[in-house]
């Protein structure tokens, strides 16, 4: 693929990740919170060192973002039942209950725009979904 296709490509995922972030701005979170709250609400219980690697960020960043959101009561923690010195995050009512709001702004979004595009242009979409999937997937493997 030639250089200016692959810059095409990054600025319009790019583009996309920061309409998607401003869907968690509308609930007071930044889109690193709105992201630590939908893997423990997806996987929680889930341990630190779990979340640290699945976000790709510092100890200390999960950390204040964890904070941030056991502060909110959108998560809680509690003792790993297989090390009793560590911890597990899970997602509170309110949490889960947020993050199903996020998701479907961000849901609405699309259909939205889908909405006005013209059918052959959301067909190619669709189509694209397996590749689009596959370079999400080297995306995160390729980050760890």
């Amino acid at each position: 693929m030639d250089a200016e296709t692959l810059t095409r490509l990054r600025r319009v995922i790019s583009r996309l990740a920061r309409m998607f972030n401003a869907t968690s701005a509308s609930e007071g979170l930044t889109p690193t919170q709105a992201s630590v709250l939908g893997l423990v609400a997806n996987r929680g219980p889930i341990g630190l060192a779990e979340l640290t690697e699945l976000e790709g960020l510092n100890p200390t960043m999960v950390s204040r973002v964890v904070s941030k959101l056991g502060g909110e009561s959108l998560v809680r923690r509690r003792p790993d039942p297989a090390d009793q010195r560590a911890i597990q995050l899970e997602a509170t009512d309110e949490g889960r209950r947020m993050h199903e709001r996020i998701l479907a702004a961000r849901t609405q979004t699309v259909a939205k725009i889908l909405d006005g595009l013209p059918p052959d242009a959301s067909a190619a979409l669709v189509d694209a979904l397996p590749a689009l999937e596959a370079l999400a997937e080297g995306l995160r493997t390729n980050r760890q």
